[in-house]
């Protein structure tokens, strides 16, 4: 086995090692010299890597048909294991609390070294919310940002579909190992994100989804990005884990506030009134970046998502009242009718027009409220 063999298979073997940190392996490698040696002598001397007992024990049992099977997956093309030694490893993640002493990665290196916003959210979004996530992602691709997250239902998969929808590079860090996909009927984004970006785990091949790898992965996330986007989140939302990560790790947080009767909006007002910073439009985030916005395509609301350029299109006066009448929370027939002043007749016939032009959307027992998209 060449050199380069025997240290690919010394840092799988530390990808094994439960609870290992980049500042542990760091220090590990100063004292023993190489990463082989770290690997011969960690198991007699387990003061190299600061072990625990627990995950001494866990060393020492270690199957080396595991560590056969990490490097086979590690032969197909685009796929990569990146060290903390390698130039190649992430700066951001490098300079953040817990980082992984290494990466596995399928897709593009390029993509982990440019600099990343991570959107993230709840996995049982309002429909609003899922819209608010693409736009927002696909238009801050296009200002020169990649869109991070943790290819989970909802907010995550409209952040990364959104990247994808303008040709930008996205990526997904995972909370399993890379030969498989969770939630498996995401295997076609997996694949476009990492045809099109990057798919980063620290658990290698075969690690299949546990509750505790999830907000373990959260930290890779925020540690990747410069800032976290919150989109919608209830109060025990995972994705204020990410969002804590993110304000442990000296970085920035922005949240979209919402309706005060949606309760996926609480988590959002919660991380508001910690300090978060409140956005209304992707200059909000841009601006508090410090991001150059002078080459954006288009000069008018450069900096706010697609959705929001939008308007009425041609629509009379009495659409306009409606719509004004109408607010951002829901509201039934009877109320909407005492707010604008029009005739009854008219305003359910206004509401299907209106519905048809994505200016308003129906919710459950017959109430109606304008789309996110008009403002």
């Amino acid at each position: 086995m060449d050199r380069a063999a025997e240290e690919l298979r010394a840092w799988a073997t530390l990808l094994r090692i439960p609870g290992l940190t980049y500042e542990r392996a760091a220090r590990g490698l100063q004292a023993a010299g190489s990463v082989t040696d770290l690997v011969r002598d960690a198991g007699r001397r387990p003061e190299l890597l600061e072990l625990s007992e627990h995950a001494q024990a866990q060393f020492r049992r270690l199957d080396s048909r595991l560590i056969d099977a990490d490097v086979a997956w590690l032969d197909a093309p685009g796929r990569h294991l990146v060290p903390l030694t390698s130039p190649q490893y992430p700066s951001q993640l490098a300079h953040a609390n817990g980082a992984p002493p290494a990466l596995y990665v399928a897709g593009s290196l390029q993509a982990l070294s440019q600099p990343q916003l991570a959107i993230v959210g709840s996995r049982n979004p309002t429909a609003s919310g899922r819209e608010t996530a693409f736009d927002f992602a696909a238009h801050l691709a296009r200002c020169g940002l990649t869109i991070t997250s943790g290819l989970a239902e909802g907010i995550d998969a409209a952040g990364h579909r959104g990247a994808l929808s303008v040709g930008h590079e996205t990526i997904a860090v995972c909370g399993t190992g890379l030969d498989l996909t969770y939630p498996e009927h995401h295997a076609g984004l997996a694949r476009s994100i990492a045809a099109c970006g990057a798919l980063v785990s620290e658990f290698p091949p075969g690690t299949t989804a546990r509750r505790e790898y999830f907000p373990q992965r959260n930290r890779i996330i925020s540690g990747l990005s410069l800032g976290t986007l919150v989109v919608e989140a209830a109060r025990q939302s995972g994705s204020l884990i990410t969002a804590r990560y993110a304000t442990e790790q000296g970085r920035e947080v922005f949240a979209i506030p919402g309706s005060i009767h949606n309760p996926l909006s609480r988590g959002c007002h919660r991380l508001i009134r910690d300090g978060a910073k409140l956005v209304e439009t992707a200059e909000d985030i841009l601006s508090e970046l410090h991001w150059n916005t002078t080459d954006l395509s288009s000069p008018a609301r450069a900096a706010e998502p697609e959705a929001e350029k939008r308007g009425v299109g041609g629509l009379d006066k009495e659409y306009e009242i409606l719509l004004d009448a109408l607010g951002f929370d829901a509201l039934g027939l009877d109320a909407l009718i005492e707010r604008s002043g029009l005739r009854p007749e008219a305003v359910a016939s206004m509401l299907l027009i209106l519905e048809l032009r994505g200016l308003v959307e129906a919710r459950p027992g017959g109430r109606y409220c304008r789309s996110p998209t008009r403002r």
